[in-house]
């Protein structure tokens, strides 16, 4: 092998360690959401200061569960929409770079989906 097939060879296949994505700038997986995750947090919000309410007026309890069961759905159908965009985002972008890096992501994730289903 020449000198010069070893300098192409490099070139076509960068080193692992120079790999910048947008998770070492501090971009999120659901950055580009971010507005629209707020609205739906804010919204969630509102049904939580409704529960409030409800129980301030002293409304009937199964009334009151029934928008309990509502919040909670609203909450749970979030956080499987920030745990896809993680995935989908965060722990690909540890893929690209191999080695502990996606270990610790895939981990990471793993322990989140735990706790989820504990819930």
């Amino acid at each position: 092998m020449t000198t010069t097939e070893t300098g192409a060879n490099a070139l076509s296949s960068p080193d692992v360690t120079d790999i910048v994505t947008d998770h070492d700038r501090g971009i999120h997986g659901y950055h580009d959401q971010k507005q629209e995750h707020l609205k739906r947090l804010r919204r969630i919000e509102g049904q939580i200061r409704g529960l409030q309410r409800m129980v301030d007026e002293d409304v009937y309890c199964i009334d009151i569960l029934t928008q309990v069961s509502a919040s909670t759905k609203a909450l749970q159908s979030f956080a499987l929409q920030l745990l896809e965009e993680h995935l989908r985002h965060c722990v690909a972008d540890a893929a690209v770079k191999g080695g502990d890096e996606i270990d610790a992501k895939v981990k990471e994730a793993t322990q989140a989906i735990a706790r989820m289903l504990r819930t």
